[in-house]
């Protein structure tokens, strides 16, 4: 996995969309890697839409992420990037930086956080992203777009694609998935999250992304009241664990 420390596996954790259940995904996975007795840890290296507290701004998903991986980690750890308005991260940050409150969103503090991270030397670290696999970040130093996959590329993390169900969803999986597979990334596979039960074709969406993905289907979520619950329908097999 490139440049993870020695003892520590990691997983992006991307979707297909925004709100689709990645953070319910990835904490049913902590839940589910915490049951294997594996030390895990978390990383949200970016969240807008956060409520401020006496630590500062805080988003719940962050939160929902550091409650649960086993390791005792700062929020701040967790989330370094942390934005109150609950809009594209690049827009809150310009919005934060109008007010006088400048925000860094470089590639190179995420990495910086990714590494302070891996030094806690978890057996699993669970990174989630934000919205979707191409999260725009803003202007470089070099006054170039950059992304959060980028981040995810130059760590050569493998990911995983959770696959928001409803109408659309084959198109935006399939291009999510070249995608990931074009910054040269591995694809560990993917989890079919049932937004909507009453989907047309449910069962032969899925059906038709197992050929189309060609990647490991890590589980299949019905609507579920708790996180806890999503480890009974987890594969994780499927990712060597």
């Amino acid at each position: 996995m490139g440049n993870l420390a020695a003892k520590s596996r990691a997983f992006f954790v991307t979707g297909t969309d925004t709100e689709v259940g990645k953070t319910f995904f990835s904490v049913g996975l902590l839940h589910a890697l915490n049951a294997k007795e594996l030390n895990t840890a978390a990383y949200k290296p970016v969240a807008a839409g956060c409520t401020e507290s006496t630590h500062g701004w805080q988003n719940e998903d962050a939160l929902a992420l550091q409650q649960t991986c086993s390791l005792d980690l700062t929020y701040a750890e967790v989330n370094p990037i942390a934005l109150a308005e609950p809009m594209a991260p690049h827009i809150a940050a310009q919005k934060a930086a109008d007010a006088g409150q400048a925000v860094d969103m470089s590639i190179a503090r995420i990495q910086r956080g990714f590494s302070q991270i891996l030094q806690k030397q978890a057996d699993v670290v669970v990174v989630e992203g934000a919205g979707g696999w191409r999260l725009p970040l803003g202007l470089n130093e070099q006054g170039q777009q950059s992304y959060l996959s980028d981040f995810v590329g130059q760590q050569n993390l493998a990911v995983i694609l959770v696959v928001g169900m409803r109408l659309g969803c084959l198109n935006h999986a399939i291009l999510t998935a070249d995608s990931i597979r074009q910054h040269g990334l591995k694809l560990a596979g993917w989890v079919a999250n049932t937004l909507d039960p009453a989907m047309p074709c449910l069962s032969e969406n899925i059906e038709s992304l197992k050929g189309l993905l060609n990647a490991p289907l890590i589980g299949i979520l019905p609507q579920l009241t708790s996180p806890e619950d999503v480890q009974t329908h987890l594969d994780l097999s499927c990712l060597g664990l």
